[in-house]
């Protein structure tokens, strides 16, 4: 149900709140920055949000009658959409990072059977996290986002721009947890032979190319194809993955916090 009426009570883009959210969506939609400054850079916008739903203006405008369904329609179901995006993502790097754990112990301990058990205990897996993303980020496309005419009020816009530039960010994520599907399926034995010889100086043979592709992917692929490169490459490979998941943890977790907050700055607005 689109939502027609326009409140003069509501803050001006010439707000300094205003202008300072406006300063942060701009840097964000003009940046190729990695998903790390993305997530770092949505903390900044929501922490705007925040600040915008305690101006009492705000306040008074969003709590109206006529106000309230475009709240409880355009904000309320999508903060909770947001949220899911963002449990989803937690548990997808909880999950990983655990396997990843587990895999670095067996390999400082150099015990074979031991190796192939963690190996095979992370293919599954992130097998399990990429049908799980797959199945989210179905749905979120599926999601149509309701319309913003022209007589709906800026704080109405504002808000919807950043839910649906989150999205996008979300989405990124998901996709760069997921990576691409693996090349080959894992040659048993013959990988664990190679992860437990003894060392051997490292080959960087397109390292240039290798640049581009994230850690997850790196992993995926040098645990379900014949590696031939030695432990410590490996082992370098899976502290670069934990180095980034506990990143991405420590931005989705701020995230999370904010996007919480604002979900109940909205609901005691429509409550009122």
């Amino acid at each position: 149900m689109a939502c027609h009426t326009r409140s003069n009570s509501f803050p001006s883009r010439s707000h300094p709140v205003a202008s300072n959210f406006d300063e942060h969506l701009r840097k964000l939609r003009s940046s190729s920055s990695s998903i790390f400054c993305k997530l770092n850079g949505l903390q900044d916008l929501h922490d705007c949000v925040d600040k915008v739903l305690r101006l009492p203006l705000t306040q008074q405008a969003l709590g109206q009658e006529q106000q309230k369904k475009c709240v409880d329609e355009l904000l309320i179901n999508g903060s909770l959409r947001l949220l899911d995006m963002s449990s989803i993502a937690k548990d997808a790097l909880l999950q990983t990072k655990e396997c990843v754990q587990g895999l670095l112990s067996a390999l400082r301990r150099r015990r074979g059977d031991e190796i192939s058990s963690e190996v095979k205990k992370y293919l599954t897996s992130r097998k399990a996290v990429k049908k799980t993303i797959k199945k989210a980020l179905r749905s979120l496309k599926g999601c149509s986002s309701p319309c913003i005419n022209e007589e709906q009020h800026e704080t109405i816009a504002m808000l919807r721009e950043v839910e649906a530039f989150t999205f996008a960010v979300f989405e990124s994520l998901l996709s760069l947890i997921s990576g691409p599907k693996a090349q080959s399926k894992l040659n048993g034995w013959s990988l664990v032979s190679k992860l437990v010889q003894p060392k051997r100086v490292a080959c960087d043979d397109d390292q240039e190319e290798e640049s581009d592709v994230n850690d997850f992917e790196k992993v995926d692929v040098a645990l379900s194809s014949k590696f031939d490169n030695n432990t410590i490459h490996v082992q370098n490979q899976l502290k670069e993955l934990e180095s980034s998941i506990q990143d991405l943890e420590q931005g989705l977790e701020c995230l999370s916090r904010l996007l919480i907050k604002n979900r109940v700055s909205l609901l005691n607005i429509i409550n009122n």
